[in-house]
């Protein structure tokens, strides 16, 4: 930042403090422990800040916002603060951090909207209902671990809405083609169960990001949920879906599953 007779500005302690945030105790500190020292000093003594020093501040403050103790961040600046790469990868990592701290947003939105849901029902919520919610939360913080919670907040962001609306519904329309197959009697190996099959995976493939290990553990924990909670999710799906029973969805999912297998080893040639 440069005034109009070329000369670069410099800050006193006080106006650095002022204009960024930080206190003035914690720039002595910084200035203690070598992160972030005056440039220049008055012929008194009085310390005067550059512009080299104001980026130096911001990359601090920066990486102290990104969870690094003040020993990883003295690490991390022994790159120059004047150097662009490392000032791309830090506005990087900044993006990516508040990018997810949005997908946390939108992923708490829509728990406390579920709750809203239930104060339009009613005057207020009895506590068995918050009860519910609560509970339904935990489990599901029980078997998804948060890196785990954060991806799929990511891969919901990255997707956006009305892919998930189209998602959903030709989830329905694959769920009840197999349901009719399934009453049917029709043998996995039939082309158009396979045809149904087929979708069925291409679907799944879609919500995947692509990261193969946390896609990985994201199929592990939920084949861990499914287990455990077959039967109580069953029985909520099938208060939403007219033509399902309770006891519908677990057979459909293993109709599925042996159509899965089957085209795997049809595939392969075993």
């Amino acid at each position: 930042m440069t005034g109009n007779d070329g000369i670069e500005r410099r800050w006193t302690i006080g106006e650095l403090a002022k204009a960024t945030g930080v206190t003035i105790r914690t720039l002595y500190h910084y200035d203690e422990i070598g992160l972030v020292r005056a440039g220049e000093r008055t012929a008194s003594g009085h310390r005067r800040y550059t512009e080299a020093d104001l980026r130096q501040l911001y990359r601090v403050r920066a990486l102290r916002g990104l969870g690094l103790s003040l020993e990883e961040i003295a690490n991390v600046l022994r790159r120059p603060a004047d150097d662009l790469a490392a000032m791309r990868d830090l506005l990087g990592a900044q993006l990516a951090e508040l990018e997810l701290q949005s997908a946390r947003m939108a992923q708490l939105k829509t728990k406390i909207g579920g709750l809203l849901g239930l104060l339009d029902q009613s005057v207020m919520p009895d506590s068995e209902h918050f009860m519910t919610a609560l509970e339904e939360i935990s489990v599901y913080e029980t078997y998804f671990a948060q890196e785990l919670r954060d991806h799929l907040a990511q891969r919901r962001m990255q997707l956006g809405e009305d892919t998930l609306r189209d998602l959903r519904a030709e989830w329905l329309v694959l769920l009840k083609e197999a349901h009719q197959h399934m009453l049917a009697g029709t043998p996995v190996d039939d082309p158009q169960v396979q045809a149904v099959t087929a979708r069925w995976t291409a679907m799944a493939a879609a919500l995947q990001s692509g990261n193969q290990q946390l896609d990985e553990r994201l199929k592990i924990a939920g084949t861990a949920w499914w287990r455990d909670n077959s039967a109580g999710v069953s029985e909520e799906v099938s208060r939403q879906i007219e033509w399902l029973d309770a006891d519908g969805l677990p057979a459909i999912f293993d109709y599925l599953q042996r159509a899965v297998i089957w085209a795997r080893e049809h595939e392969s040639g075993e």
